[in-house]
């Protein structure tokens, strides 16, 4: 028995190494399998987690933006106003000076002039603070996903302060050198407009349409600035100006306003800049289009005008357009969310260019972590 038992074996043995040899390796490779299939399961499950906590992240820190924006409306509607002071020349008015004539125009100037620097500066804030929230709300993201490796944070409170604070180059030299822009295309454009003329509400439009054609693309002079410059200042004038002393942080805050201004001056920024505008302007007119309706019943009809169509037939005079147009500045700049400033917080491309920016951001570091 043993004996045919053994034989058998001699006879087979190479097929039993080979089947042994065979199970021994789909037994291995099994487990090498479920080893892969664990790791790819974990590794997915990581990434899930990181990618919900990053949008997490990016969702707060929309709403940090939100609210800093209307946070700081305030201060450009007063830096705006102590600029362009319209209000002391309806004072000089009401005194019936002999100089009457000139005081409007000159508020009919400055009326147009704080309204249209108010729907540039209102939308250069909103996305100025949208890129300059997601620079810095990456670079946290970061330091948060590695604060327990003891390495050094790519972004510290100081530099975090020193960056953000450039924001006060469009509240200051820059505003100011907004309004000098504005205020010639608006004297240029407007300079002889009597005030007796009366003006339809696409004739309005169409002035300032040329009001932003040449501030935004230049008269030919040579003194013409791009909109990125209101925004933040050229860089012989940021601290990379000082021939020494600069610390650790000032190096990388220079290295934040590098990045900041790359983007500003990026194709994809300009176009969404322009869409803020469009939709600033647009709602700035639609504003102005309540003043221009009829009354119910003006014209024999219980229903209000509310057409474009309709409204081109309405005309106002141009003295009557002046204390309206120069009152917008308190709806445009309201810290209190109001349709102006509501519709530039949702516009998708804003939206979307944010986010492009936090994923930039809080993912191009990684390998030096």
């Amino acid at each position: 028995m043993f004996s045919s038992t053994w034989n058998f074996l001699k006879r087979h043995k190479r097929k039993f190494i080979f089947a042994g040899a065979f199970v021994g390796g789909v037994y291995f490779l099994g487990k090498y399998a479920q080893k892969k299939i664990r790791e790819m399961q974990e590794r997915e499950a990581s990434e899930y987690i990181a990618q919900a906590r990053r949008q997490f992240h990016f969702e707060s820190n929309q709403r940090t933006c939100n609210m800093t924006v209307l946070s700081m409306l305030p201060t450009l509607r007063e830096a705006i106003l102590h600029h362009l002071n319209s209000e002391s020349l309806t004072t000089l008015l009401k005194s019936k000076p002999a100089n009457k004539l000139d005081i409007w125009e000159d508020l009919k100037i400055i009326s147009f002039t704080r309204s249209v620097v108010a729907v540039y500066s209102t939308c250069m804030l909103v996305v100025l603070l949208r890129v300059q929230l997601n620079i810095i709300g990456g670079y946290l993201y970061l330091d948060n996903s590695v604060s327990k490796s003891g390495m050094m944070p790519l972004a510290p409170p100081d530099v975090q302060q020193q960056y953000l604070s450039s924001i006060q180059h469009l509240l200051g030299d820059g505003l100011s050198e907004m309004i000098t822009a504005v205020k010639k295309a608006v004297q240029n454009t407007l300079g002889g407009v009597s005030l007796k003329q009366s003006l339809s509400l696409q004739e309005l439009e169409q002035h300032l349409n040329q009001i932003r054609a040449q501030v935004e693309e230049g008269d030919g002079g040579s003194t013409h600035r791009p909109l990125s410059w209101y925004m933040m200042p050229d860089e012989e004038n940021t601290l990379a100006a000082q021939a020494c002393g600069l610390t650790e942080n000032d190096v990388t805050t220079i290295k934040l306003l590098n990045e900041t201004r790359d983007m500003l001056e990026s194709p994809d920024f300009g176009t969404v800049l322009n869409t803020c505008l469009n939709r600033g302007f647009n709602r700035f007119l639609d504003n102005m289009a309540e003043f221009f309706r009829p009354p119910p019943g003006a014209q024999g009809d219980s229903t209000p005008i509310t057409t474009p169509d309709s409204l081109s037939h309405v005309s106002l005079p141009v003295a009557k357009i002046i204390p309206i147009v120069n009152g917008q500045i308190h709806s445009i700049c309201s810290e209190i969310p109001s349709h102006f400033v509501q519709d530039l917080l949702m516009i998708d491309q804003v939206k979307e260019f944010a986010a492009n920016v936090y994923e930039t951001f809080s993912t191009s570091h990684e390998l030096q972590k």
